[in-house]
């Protein structure tokens, strides 16, 4: 199972990195994301990466999100910078070693301050 790291309390226009391990048995080959979910709201898309490197964001977060994974280690990384209270939420790791089959971490708790 993925085990997500980093979350905490930051202020606005702050920064932060989540990290999110997993064995290499899951990651090889795969794509990893990361997803949030904010309270009362469904849980959303934020970054994707394939295995081959290609990402996709969400529109909200372009330009100030980053993610990215270091196969050596079975990790990816979110790095958040220029942080909003509307990015305040739990945000999930989901690595899927094939086409529908995947992965979740139970979640770190991300909270922008003002």
């Amino acid at each position: 199972q993925p085990v997500e790291s980093g979350g905490g309390l930051v202020q606005t226009g702050g920064s932060m990195r989540l990290s999110c391990a997993a064995p290499e048995t899951v990651v090889t080959g795969s794509t990893m994301a990361w997803h949030r979910q904010a309270p009362g709201n469904e849980r959303e898309l934020v970054a994707e990466i394939t295995s081959d490197g290609t990402t996709n964001y969400a529109d909200s977060v372009k330009g100030r999100f980053t993610i990215s994974r270091d196969s050596a280690k079975n990790t990816m990384y979110l790095q958040m910078n220029n942080l909003k209270s509307e990015d305040t939420a739990v945000y999930y790791c989901r690595v899927e070693p094939f086409r529908g089959i995947f992965f979740w971490g139970k979640g770190t708790l991300v909270t922008v301050s003002s």
